[in-house]
């Protein structure tokens, strides 16, 4: 496997020394070698693995916490070839600080494109916008995608399969072109390599009266946001948002922030919300192993839009989509002692529904949410309250 990623490697370096090492040149050299040679026909996973465990002749390896591992299998001071390791499943939605190309060695991702309107930079490394989806296409073993640095390239990948493999052509760095930004829909861009040890220290700070239990919890972090930047005191809000909600304390704690940071603070609570939302659902990705379910949380996670959602099942598989997407809801519920639940959508208690047979009470609900013209709940106390409980989940983005 070595000797493969050595002929690649050297390769991509003749053919860039003849653009002079031009790095606007560098990702279409990047994606035709990966073209040519595909890794997905040549590479042995299972002997890729062996050698590298069982042979000290290794390329130097990196520190670096990208991956689940990242393998180095060539290694030049202006370039490098790495095999990355997928487990968790998702990547954050985010640019890069380097240039190249990736390709698919193994498994199947959802991949979306965005783009970030009417920056606003508040620091050098916090900013704020609007974050647009440009388009999402599914990228299954042998796919090669260029990687552009800066933000002409903002993408996030949603693994299906586990582990998903690819092998990534890249750049050392490319001078100008950071910070590396992730992005948090809908309007935050935020260096997420700062070093601000304080406020990291401030938020652990925060967490170990969270878990004990503090009474002073809530008024000191009004306070501490009543004093703070607005870049530090989002970095605090976002840290404490969940657990001031539980405590009761959000509407206080936000009111102040909002108060003191004025129109700038518009977009902070909707990406919070959002935060809280993408995170239930990339929790919700390791529990579920079936690759259709998780091409549906990756549609869930990535694809704002009814429309488009029903356009890419459709496209990937046969029959009505809104049909698919109630089989799957119906494989994914499951019974706690509160009752029924869909991914993050549970039966409300109150309704005084036997739990046998909340499921096609369930199921309706959801495919009047779906469908406007579908048969709806005949009692409207029902129906109403089980649409306001999967517009609070993470359903809420098929809403017909």
């Amino acid at each position: 496997m070595i000797s493969y990623f050595k002929q690649l490697g050297d390769e991509v370096l003749a053919a860039w020394k003849l653009k002079n090492f031009s790095l606007p040149a560098f990702p279409v050299l990047a994606t035709e070698a990966l073209k040519a040679n595909p890794p997905s026909n040549v590479v042995d996973i299972e002997e890729l693995i062996r050698d590298f465990l069982l042979n000290d002749d290794q390329p130097n390896q990196s520190l670096s916490g990208f991956g689940q591992p990242e393998l180095i299998v060539y290694n030049h001071p202006r370039f490098y070839i790495q095999v990355l390791f997928w487990l968790d499943g998702t990547t954050d939605i985010h640019q890069h600080e380097f240039s190249g190309a990736f390709h698919v060695l193994g498994g199947s991702s959802l991949h979306s494109h965005f783009e970030f309107h009417n920056v606003n930079p508040i620091t050098a490394h916090f900013r704020l916008g609007d974050l647009r989806l440009i388009d999402t296409q599914m990228l299954e073993t042998g796919s090669t995608v260029p990687i552009i640095s800066g933000p002409a390239c903002i993408h996030s990948l949603f693994h299906l399969e586990t582990p998903s493999l690819t092998v990534v052509v890249r750049t050392q760095s490319d001078p100008g072109t950071g910070p590396q930004f992730t992005y948090l829909p809908p309007h935050v861009g935020l260096d997420p390599v700062q070093d601000d040890a304080l406020t990291m220290r401030r938020k652990q700070m925060f967490d170990a009266l969270e878990q004990v239990g503090d009474p002073a919890y809530a008024d000191l972090l009004l306070e501490i946001i009543e004093e703070l930047d607005f870049e530090r005191g989002f970095f605090m809000l976002q840290n404490g948002h969940a657990h001031l909600r539980r405590l009761g304390a959000w509407d206080v704690v936000w009111k102040a922030f909002a108060q003191k940071h004025g129109a700038i603070a518009d977009g902070i609570a909707p990406t919070l919300d959002e935060i809280v939302r993408r995170d239930a659902i990339s929790g919700m990705r390791g529990m579920i192993e079936e690759p259709e379910h998780r091409f549906f949380l990756a549609l869930l996670l990535n694809v704002p839009g009814r429309t488009r959602i029903l356009e890419l099942v459709e496209q990937r598989f046969d029959g009505d989509p809104v049909r698919t997407i109630l089989r799957w809801a119906e494989e994914l519920i499951v019974e706690s002692e509160d009752g029924l639940w869909i991914l993050d959508a549970g039966f409300p208690e109150e309704l005084g529904i036997s739990v046998e047979n909340q499921q096609p009470v369930l199921l309706s609900a959801l495919h009047a949410l779906i469908d406007p013209d579908a048969p709806q709940i005949g009692d409207r106390r029902i129906a109403e309250s089980l649409r306001d409980v999967l517009l609070h989940s993470s359903l809420r983005v098929i809403a017909g």
